[in-house]
């Protein structure tokens, strides 16, 4: 078997810390086993220092789960291992204010002639018939009127 790439230290209060969170119980599952596999993974003076294969059957994870946390700690420290990372990505709007104004009076107005109510599609169809936008899926429609904040 392979050295491990990734070993695992930590600090009386990083232990501390994580011993904190799980002892709470207010954070998510997930953020709890994660906590759970570098507590018993640690190979630090205060720590157990577990195998990968020994931490995965204890903890019912994957072997690869316990891998792959050694890893993210290596890379991004505690709390970026510990914490769910948010997303990258930035998504534009796709109707600007007038835009979605227009919208919901479309939608708020009575249904064309044959339908009993407005579908998502018919009212993208319709915006761009008005010439509001250029091109609109019914999943921005969607989006759009879902909003609630």
């Amino acid at each position: 078997m392979p050295a491990k790439k990734y070993h695992v230290e930590l600090t009386s209060e990083q232990r501390d810390y994580l011993l904190e969170r799980i002892g709470r119980g207010e954070c998510p599952a997930a953020e709890q086993a994660r906590a759970r596999i570098l507590l018993k993974v640690d190979e630090g003076p205060d720590g157990p220092a577990w195998t990968d294969k020994k931490t995965a059957e204890a903890l019912e994870v994957a072997h690869a789960t316990v891998q792959s946390i050694r890893e993210r700690f290596c890379e991004r420290g505690l709390r970026g291992t510990i914490e769910r990372k948010s997303p990258d990505r930035v998504y534009e709007e796709k109707l600007d204010g007038e835009q979605e104004a227009e919208l919901i009076r479309i939608a708020c107005s009575e249904a064309p002639e044959g339908r009993s109510q407005w579908s998502l599609r018919l009212l993208a169809d319709r915006l761009v018939e008005l010439g509001v936008v250029d091109a609109i899926s019914h999943e921005a429609v969607r989006q759009t009127l879902k909003k609630t904040n």
